[in-house]
């Protein structure tokens, strides 16, 4: 596949994905939508890459559903009927679920606005990194619709049902130093050194045991949904699996041998 609205890009086992339509804040639509899912697959069949980075270009990470475009934007002008969840069913839903489900680290770089598809998209990062001018903002009470692509699911449980609800209701900017507080992203930097902190935690992920990096990332979101015991019980699968890898091995060898641990993602 051509891409006409994303960059790919791909080096040292991190892929790079660039939302790429600055000139409209990196607005989604389905032609964003369907290469960011051929990329996704890329990273997840073609087996090369060991880390995904997320990132938008120019000024913003993405202003959200780009409501200028399509069919739903000429039949709500009409005033005809509108089904503002088909595109969730056929383009962000599956979108959102093979982020969740790759089998290396994801990280997300989120520049200037993250804003309702995009905030949920910044979010879904296993770890987030925000420039300090960037904010958060679920922005769908201001025409009159819910919150989607998994926000109702993952903000919660990252900023706590008091703050989500607030988020959701009020429509209000959440800016960078406010989510770090509130325990939705892990870290804030510069704007400048943005894309460089980014693109050296890639890197280190890279370099690390992706199998277990799987294993815990999946691990995790399947915790949080179920009883200790349930959870107890996966650690011990997970753990026996990742004690079968070769990066384990090499990983106590070089513990043992008093050097750098150098690992294959095997």
């Amino acid at each position: 596949m051509t891409y006409e609205h994303i960059l790919y890009d791909e080096a040292d086992g991190v892929a790079t994905l660039t939302i790429n339509r600055p000139a409209m804040l990196n607005a989604l639509h389905t032609g964003v939508i369907t290469e960011m899912l051929h990329a996704v697959d890329r990273v997840r069949d073609e087996g090369s890459a060991r880390v995904l980075l997320l990132t938008g270009a120019g000024r913003g990470f993405s202003s959200g559903a780009d409501l200028g475009s399509g069919d739903t934007a000429s039949a709500a002008m009409s005033g005809g009927p509108v089904d503002a969840g088909r595109l969730l069913e056929t383009h962000f839903n599956p979108l959102l679920e093979r982020l969740f489900a790759l089998p290396v680290p994801f990280v997300t770089a989120v520049n200037g606005p993250a804003a309702g598809a995009g905030c949920s998209l910044a979010l879904a990062g296993d770890i987030v990194i925000a420039g300090r001018s960037a904010y958060f903002l679920q922005a769908f009470i201001n025409i009159g619709l819910v919150p989607d692509v998994g926000s109702t699911w993952m903000l919660p449980r990252l900023a706590g049902k008091a703050r989500a609800t607030a988020m959701m209701m009020l429509g209000e900017r959440v800016p960078a130093e406010t989510a770090l507080d509130w325990g939705m992203i892990y870290k804030v930097v510069d704007d400048a050194e943005l894309m460089p902190t980014a693109q050296a935690l890639a890197a280190r992920l890279a370099k690390g045991p992706t199998g277990a990096y799987a294993l815990i990332r999946h691990g995790i979101r399947a915790c949080l949904d179920t009883t200790l015991t349930e959870a107890l019980s996966l650690e011990r699968r997970n753990q026996r699996l990742a004690g079968r890898s070769p990066d384990f091995v090499e990983g106590v060898s070089a513990f043992l041998q008093k050097r750098p641990a150098v690992f294959t993602g095997k």
